[in-house]
C-alpha cells in the first residue's frame, strides 16, 4: 500500500497478539529499536516505521510545511495505523515520538489503546515554573549549529545525546544514524522538536500511560519525567537504571523489561 512503502512499514511478530507500534526519535529509525524487538514479537504483533524524512522512508513524499509542527508526525502516525487498520494499539514513542504519539492518540483515539513514553518531553525551553533543561538561547545556538553544518553538529551532540562515555560505540551509532538523514529533512525536524510545546495536550490523554526515564539524561532531565507523569491523570512513572537518551540502546533489559511488564498489565 502507498503508506507502507512511504513510511516503509515493517511488521511483525506473533498475528494475533495486540499491536505495538514503535515510534523512531529525531535523527533515528526504525533499526533503533532492534534491541527491543525480540522482547515483543512472541505474544505481540510488531509495527516499525520511519517517519518521512527518516530511515527508509519516501523522501519524495517529504513536505516543509507538513512537518514543521508535531502534528504532521503525527498525521504519519495515524495514516500507518488506519493503512493496517489498527484498533487499541500500544505506541511506544522514543523522545519526540512520545509527544507525537500524544497528538496521535487525540487525532484518532479509536486507533491507540494506551501509551509508552521512553524519555519523553513536552518542551526543551525552561519556562516559568517549568524546568526543561534548555534556556532560550541554548536552544538557538543548538539550531544555528545544525543549520550551518549539520555532520558537525551530528558529531559533537550525538555522543551527548546518547550519554554512556564509556561505551562510545554508542554516540558512534547515533552519529550515523544522524549522518545518514537528510541535512534539509533533518533541519526542519529538529526546529519542529526543539522548538514544540505539548504540555496543554498532556492533559487530554485519557488512555494507560507509562513514563520511562533515566537517571541522568541531558535531553530529557527528571524534572521533565516528573511533570510529564503529574500532567497525564492516571499515569506510572518509571526510573530507569540507564543513563542518556537513548536507554532502549543502552539498557536495552532494563527497558524492555518495563514495556513488557506494562503490557502484561493491560486488558
Amino acid at each position: 500500500m502507498e503508506i507502507e512503502r512511504r513510511n516503509n512499514v515493517m511488521v511483525t511478530g506473533n498475528p494475533h497478539g495486540r499491536t505495538v507500534v514503535l515510534a523512531h526519535g529525531f535523527g533515528c529509525d526504525q533499526n533503533m529499536w532492534r534491541l527491543t524487538v525480540p522482547a515483543l514479537v512472541e505474544d505481540y504483533r510488531v509495527v516499525l516505521f520511519d517517519y518521512v524524512g527518516s530511515g527508509r522512508s519516501d523522501l519524495s513524499a517529504f513536505s516543509e510545511a507538513r512537518y514543521a509542527s508535531l502534528s504532521g508526525y503525527a498525521q504519519d502516525v495515524v495514516d500507518v495505523c488506519e493503512a493496517l487498520d489498527l484498533r487499541g494499539a500500544v505506541f511506544v514513542g522514543h523522545s519526540v515520538s512520545s509527544m507525537i504519539g500524544v497528538l496521535a492518540a487525540g487525532m484518532a483515539p479509536e486507533r491507540i489503546g494506551a501509551l509508552v513514553m521512553v524519555a519523553p518531553s513536552p518542551r526543551y525551553i525552561d519556562d516559568e515554573g517549568y524546568r526543561g533543561g534548555f534556556t532560550a538561547e541554548d536552544i538557538d545556538e543548538l539550531l544555528d549549529s545544525l543549520e550551518s553544518n549539520y555532520l558537525g553538529w551530528s558529531a559533537a551532540m550525538a555522543p551527548v545525546i546518547m550519554g554512556n562515555a564509556e561505551r562510545p560505540e554508542l554516540g558512534e551509532e547515533l552519529t550515523n544514524s544522524f549522518c545518514a538523514t537528510d541535512p534539509a529533512m533533518a533541519r526542519v525536524f529538529a526546529r519542529t522538536t526543539f522548538l514544540s510545546d505539548s504540555r496543554e495536550e498532556l492533559k487530554a490523554v485519557s488512555v494507560p500511560t507509562l513514563v520511562l526515564e533515566c537517571t541522568q539524561d541531558a535531553i530529557a532531565p527528571r524534572e521533565v519525567g516528573a511533570f510529564v507523569h503529574q500532567a497525564i491523570p492516571g499515569s506510572t512513572l518509571l526510573t530507569l537504571e540507564a543513563t542518556g537518551h537513548c536507554p532502549h540502546m543502552s539498557a536495552p533489559e532494563a527497558t524492555n523489561d518495563a514495556i513488557t511488564g506494562f503490557l502484561a498489565g493491560l486488558r
